[in-house]
C-alpha cells in the first residue's frame, strides 16, 4: 500500500502543523487510514475519520485557523467532486419539499439541547461583542442593533422570514412595540415561540418563507439566507420587495463567503445543514441590482469565533446530562462543527454580514 503521510505532512507544512507534534494545534494521529481518507476525500473525508476518532487535536479551532489561512483546501482534489458539483447544478437543493430536512435533522433535535447550548433568548445566529462581556450581553446587542438598523416604530407590521426560538420577535414586541409575524418550518422551534410570545403581538406560522403572504412595514431575515441556495437567491430578494410596503427596510443577517460557490461544504451538507449554502457578496448583489438600494453593509464576522468558542464552552459544560441521548460520535460531530466553524471565522474565511436594502426611503441613516 502507499505511504500518503509524506505527502499529508507536506501539505500540513504549509501550515505550520505536525502530524504526531506538540503544538496543541498539531494533529495526533490513531488510524493511518486517514492519509488515503483526507486525501481522496477532502474536507468529507476529514471531517468523517475526525468523528470515527481516527485522529485528534487539542486545539482543533486553531488546528482549522492555520489550514484556511493558507487555503490547504484548495490544494486538494477528492474523488467524486465533479458528481458532487453537477447533482448542485442540475437539481434545487433547497426546494420546499428538500429545506424540511435540515428543520428536522438539526432544528428539531430539542429544545432542551439548544438551551444548553445557547443564551437565554436562545439565539443560534452570531452575537454582536463590541464591549459584551458575556453571551448574554453580546446576543442583547444584536437584536438590539438590528431592531435599530430597521428603524422600528410602535405599531409597525413587521415580517421574519425563519424565526428560530422566537428571540428577535419577542425582543421587538417588547422593547418596540411591533407586531411580529413569523414564518417557520422547525416545528420544535415553532412550538417554543409560540409559548414565550403567547401574551404577545406575534403571529407564528408552520410555514415555508416562500408562502409567506401580506405587505409589512418592515422584513427580517437572521441567519435563514444560509439556507435559501444559489438557485434562490434571485426569488428570496424578490419575496422581501413583495412583502414591502412604500418606504420599506428589508435587513438581511448572515453568513457570507468570499468566493461565489455553486457547491457547499460537503461535510456541514451532509451532517449539520443538509441544503445549506453560504452566499457570497456578488451573488447577493446581482439578486438585488435594481430592486433594492443598499444602504449599509456591516461585517461584523470576527464576533461569529467568540460567539461559536462560547457555544462550544456551554455545550461541553451541559455534555454530562445530555450524552446518554446521543452518541460518543454525535458528541465528536458536534465537537468537529462548533470549532472548525470558529477557526474559519478566525481565519476570515467565513464572515457574517448584515446587509440593509430600502425600497423608496428618502433618507436613511445607518447605524452602529
Amino acid at each position: 500500500m502507499m505511504n500518503f503521510k509524506p505527502k499529508m505532512q507536506e501539505l500540513l507544512d504549509l501550515a505550520g502543523i505536525k502530524i504526531n507534534g506538540n503544538n496543541p494545534w498539531d494533529i495526533k494521529v490513531h488510524n493511518p487510514k486517514l492519509y488515503t481518507q483526507v486525501l481522496s476525500r477532502g474536507n468529507l473525508g476529514i471531517g468523517e475519520a475526525y468523528m470515527a476518532g481516527w485522529w485528534d487535536c487539542e486545539k482543533l479551532d486553531e488546528f482549522f485557523n492555520k489550514v484556511l489561512k493558507v487555503k490547504l483546501g484548495q490544494k486538494i482534489r477528492p474523488f467524486g467532486l465533479i458528481f458532487y458539483f453537477l447533482k448542485a447544478r442540475l437539481f434545487n437543493l433547497q426546494s420546499i419539499s428538500k429545506s424540511k430536512k435540515v428543520a428536522e435533522e438539526h432544528y428539531d433535535l430539542g429544545n432542551d439541547f439548544y438551551k444548553d447550548m445557547l443564551d437565554k433568548r436562545m439565539q443560534y445566529t452570531c452575537a454582536l461583542w463590541d464591549d459584551a462581556k458575556n453571551l448574554e450581553e453580546a446576543q442583547e446587542k444584536k437584536l438590539d442593533l438590528i431592531c435599530r438598523k430597521l428603524k422600528l416604530k410602535k405599531g409597525e407590521e413587521v415580517i421574519e422570514l425563519g424565526g428560530g426560538w422566537g428571540g428577535f420577535a419577542k425582543y421587538a414586541a417588547e422593547n418596540y412595540g411591533c407586531n411580529v409575524t413569523i414564518y417557520n418550518i422547525s416545528k420544535e422551534q415553532v412550538k417554543y415561540t409560540k409559548e414565550i410570545c403567547k401574551d404577545l403581538p406575534v403571529k407564528v406560522i408552520c410555514a415555508d418563507y416562500r408562502t409567506a403572504k401580506g405587505k409589512f412595514d418592515k422584513v427580517v431575515s437572521i441567519g435563514m439566507c444560509e439556507h435559501v441556495g444559489y438557485k434562490n437567491y434571485g426569488n428570496f430578494i424578490k419575496l422581501g420587495s413583495k412583502l414591502l410596503k412604500k418606504q420599506g427596510i428589508f435587513l438581511i443577517h448572515t453568513i457570507g463567503g468570499n468566493q461565489s460557490k455553486k457547491i457547499a461544504d460537503r461535510w456541514i451538507t451532509k451532517y449539520i445543514f443538509p441544503g445549506g449554502m453560504i452566499p457570497s457578496m456578488k451573488q447577493l448583489g446581482k439578486a438585488f441590482e435594481g430592486i433594492f438600494v443598499l444602504e449599509d453593509l456591516h461585517n461584523i464576522g470576527p464576533s461569529y469565533d467568540k460567539t461559536l468558542m462560547a457555544w462550544y464552552e456551554n455545550f461541553e459544560k451541559n455534555w454530562e446530562k445530555r450524552k446518554n441521548d446521543h452518541s460518543p460520535e454525535f458528541y465528536r460531530m458536534w465537537k468537529y462543527y462548533l470549532l472548525s466553524c470558529a477557526g474559519a471565522f478566525r481565519a476570515r474565511d467565513l464572515q457574517l454580514w448584515q446587509l440593509v436594502l430600502s425600497k423608496n426611503v428618502d433618507d436613511y441613516k445607518s447605524v452602529r
